[in-house]
Formats: structure tokens, sequence, C-alpha cells
């Protein structure tokens, strides 16, 4: 399968890299980047075909990575669909949810795969999580997503950069639409920084989440409270940590006192990002629905840009 990757900025350089390393499932063709320096840099790096139009590249490839801003988006999304091109697309999926919907639509009609790049449903510490609460009432979850200040990403907004991570997390281990939330956050020349949401879910759950660009270190966190047990998953180590009460393993023994039984499953080394390609790939081969839909992307979209609407009229 020919593959392309649109826009070189961080991201776009790591879909190259690991396109390149998967010679058995595809053939990189190369790349289009608007800033042309930064595309030759790309280019060279990786010793791959640079295209100076977009429409060079997709005449030359089945699918591409979009990790373009979000702004182009919508643009780039429409001139794949025109080349009958399949898109893995960098989320969030657009701009504003109206064309979020046109794009789904367009595709759907063209028989284009659209599969949004949300990398953490295909790290592996979240689908063993995912088997740990299949049978577990869940009754509260907190979530910690917070980096560094970085100049590169003074203009994004925290809760459409990392928040929605979180939010599609939520999403796949509840399976429950959110009832109702509060948010409160931190505004910088009109973008959020810091943002905390307290949220309710239909089946009873509480979650809260922080989402940071403020912090002093990188923290990737997730502590799930159960009716038995305590779950912590740190996304930047290799292990998740089980806590589960006593009365859970041995409910005869009232009258000895018992320590609470703990339990560690660790991971081998992974990469999310080649598991996300390779399933995207597998998707287009199979001709099965993408793993992540553009329809999660649009209820994605839609949950952000109430918690940031709520976060801004609460500013004012």
């Amino acid at each position: 399968m020919k593959i392309g990757v649109i826009g070189t900025g961080k991201m776009g350089e790591n879909h190259v890299k690991t396109y390149a390393s998967l010679t058995n499932e595809c053939e990189l063709i190369g790349i289009y980047d608007s800033d042309y320096e930064k595309g030759k840099e790309i280019a060279l790096k990786y010793n791959v075909k640079q295209f100076q139009l977009l429409t060079d590249l997709l005449k030359e490839v089945d699918a591409v990575s979009i990790a373009v801003p979000t702004k182009y988006h919508f643009e780039t999304g429409l001139a794949c669909i025109q080349h009958n091109v399949h898109m893995l697309m960098e989320k969030p999926i657009t701009s504003n949810e109206e064309k979020a919907r046109i794009l789904v639509k367009k595709a759907k009609e063209a028989g284009v795969i659209l599969q949004l790049g949300h990398i953490e449903l295909f790290n592996p510490k979240i689908n063993i999580l995912k088997q740990l609460l299949v049978n577990e009432k869940i009754i509260a979850i907190d979530i910690h997503r917070m980096n560094p200040y970085d100049q590169r990403l003074s203009n994004v907004d925290v809760i459409h950069d990392l928040m929605i991570h979180d939010l599609y997390i939520l999403h796949q281990l509840l399976n429950e639409e959110m009832k109702k939330f509060y948010a409160i956050g931190h505004i910088i020349n009109q973008k959020t920084r810091h943002a905390s949401v307290l949220a309710d879910f239909n089946n009873g759950t509480v979650a809260q989440l922080t989402a940071s660009f403020m912090s002093a270190e990188k923290i990737r966190t997730i502590r799930i409270i159960t009716e038995n047990a305590f779950i912590t998953v740190n996304l930047l180590n290799k292990k998740i940590e089980i806590t589960k009460s006593p009365h859970h393993y041995i409910k005869s023994l009232q009258d000895h006192p018992l320590e609470k039984v703990c339990e560690t499953i660790t991971f081998q080394n992974y990469n999310s990002l080649e598991n996300q390609l390779i399933d995207f790939l597998n998707c287009i081969k199979n001709g099965a629905p993408p793993s992540v839909p553009g329809e999660d992307g649009i209820y994605l979209l839609n949950i952000c840009n109430k918690i940031s609407n709520f976060i801004k009229k609460d500013f004012k």
C-alpha cells in the first residue's frame, strides 16, 4: 500500500518515521508540507520524496496521515476525498462541528476511510484497563494530563489538544453519555491553558479531568475507584497497579485482620503510534470500519466545544 504524510511538524515527523519502519505493511511514497523548508528537512532526514504540490502527492498514494494544524483539516480532507485517498487525521477532526459533519458525510459517500488519530486507544494499558473494568461498578475516575509550557502550542486550546484524549478514554471505558459537567480554567490570550472538569455520567460514575500546559513536568495518570478496587495507571511507565479490598477475595473470615491485596501488571516495550498506523492500514486492506470513526470525532469536538465555551463564559 502506498502511503504519504501531510504535515511534517513534530507529530507529522513521528508518522513519517513510523511508516518508514513498516516496510512489510506499506511503502512510504512521500511527504507534503506548505512550509517548504520544513518539508525539505524531514525529506532529507528520512530519505523520502518531498512533493511541492499536495495534489501531486495525492495522485501517487492510497492513503495518508494528516498532521497539519486543525484549521487546515477540512480543506485537506476534502482534497483527499476528491482523490479517493483514505486518511488518518490527527485530532480534533476539524475546527467546527459543521465542517466535521460535512467531511464525514462526503468521505462516507466516496467510500473513503476517515480514521481519527486518537493514539491512546492503541496504548495496551488502555485495552487492559477496559478488560479489568468489565465487571466492575465504577464509582469515580480521576485523570490528569499535564505538559510543561511549550511556545509551539501558544495558540492551542488545552481542551482540544490534551483533554480530548481523556474524554475519549472516558467514552471507551464507560460507554455512557455525560449527563452534566462543571468546568473552570485559566485563560491566557483567549486560549485555555489549564482546565479542570467535574462530570457526572448516566450510570452514576463521577469523573474529574485536569489538563494543563502550565505544569512543571509531564504527567499522564488515571486513577479509578470501583466498589472492589483502586486502580492506578501511569501512561508514562510500564505498569498498572491494582489494590483490592480483602472482602473481594475472602468474605468468610470476618474475625481475621487482612491486609489489602495488591497486584501489578507490567508491560513490555510498545509503540502506540505503530499500533495505530498498522490498525489504519489493516482497516483499508480488509475494508473494515475504522477503529476511531469520524462520528466519534464529531462527538468529541462537540464536548470539547461545550467545555471550552463554559470556561470562557464563566471567565468573563
